[in-house]
């Protein structure tokens, strides 16, 4: 497993290099520039600007010293928050970002999996088709829809919640954001587990542990939920690390300041560094979540098990 885990990290190397140099070159041949301004600048004062962000350079250039930089984890200061670089921004954005993405996947994952098992377990009923709605309904309707009507509703009629903020990370403040980030998760998660888990229920493995007299109970969660936890456990990895990394959506509706408003606010401002970063910040997170999925794996079916 120790060599398993080495080639992994090994062969994600070339993964973020590639994520890197499209990203990079996409910024750069984006219409628009970072210094474009209504009222242009005189052409010394411009001049003096690229000069300073080395954006006077060959675009070869630009790319190789950005490279070089960030393999030391240097991704260069910010264009709009200019007393800071990347790397501190992102910093003090992450933990904001990882505490509402870490609770918004707990109640995604504990309700998608409760809810599609109770489906699974009554199938073709009222409330598995209830329930199913309930799931397709969230899949379909997005974090800017939902986001602003739980404000109209609890925030302005109800006045219940506040409408947005961090509030020092105090509950209340936080509802509101983590239901947006985990409701279509929370939908997924219940439709993948219900069709796993219906499966799972009529395999020879379940009837042989029915026949043996087992306990319903142990029967659902030793033996017919372990199985059908792989598809869901294959999700999780691009699930946690999109919420871990800021929801660029819910947390500009609710204005709290976490990686994925950072990354809003470096596109709409074409600050390359600012977007750069997050983006491999995301990419980082994708691997390693996709890695702990394989390792997951290997724990809840034998089959599948690494040398």
């Amino acid at each position: 497993m120790i060599s398993f885990v080495l080639r992994r990290l090994m062969s994600a190397v070339p993964t973020v290099f590639i994520v890197v140099t499209i990203s990079f070159f996409l910024m750069r041949f984006a219409p628009g520039g970072p210094f474009n301004l209504e009222r242009p600048l005189p052409p010394q004062t411009m001049a003096n600007i690229l000069a300073t962000y080395q954006l006077d350079q060959p675009l070869w250039k630009q790319y190789i010293h950005y490279v070089g930089n960030a393999v030391t984890g240097d991704f260069g200061p910010s264009f709009i928050y200019k007393d800071n670089t990347v790397a501190e921004l992102i910093g003090k954005a992450l933990p904001y970002s990882m505490q509402l993405g870490s609770m918004a996947i707990l109640i995604a994952l504990i309700g998608g999996v409760l809810l599609g098992t109770i489906a699974a377990l009554r199938q073709n009923s009222v409330l598995d088709f209830s329930l199913m709605a309930f799931a397709t309904v969230g899949v379909t309707v997005p974090n800017f829809v939902v986001g602003p009507v739980l404000t109209l509703i609890f925030a302005v009629i109800l006045s219940w919640l506040p409408a947005g903020g961090w509030g020092d990370g105090s509950l209340q403040f936080l509802i509101l954001p983590m239901i947006a980030l985990a409701l279509p998760q929370l939908a997924v998660f219940a439709r993948l587990t219900r069709g796993a888990m219906i499966e799972a229920l009529h395999t020879d493995h379940i009837r042989t542990a029915k026949a043996y007299g087992l306990p319903s109970r142990v029967v659902v969660v030793t033996h017919a939920l372990r199985g059908a936890m792989l598809p869901v456990v294959s999700y999780l990895a691009p699930c946690a690390a999109a919420l871990l990394t800021g929801s660029a959506v819910v947390e500009s509706i609710f204005t709290i300041p976490g990686v994925g408003r950072y990354f809003v606010l470096g596109a709409l401002n074409r600050d390359y560094p600012l977007v750069m970063g997050t983006v491999i910040l995301v990419a980082i997170f994708v691997i390693v979540f996709n890695l702990a999925v394989d390792i997951a794996y290997g724990l809840l079916d034998p089959r599948v098990r690494h040398d």
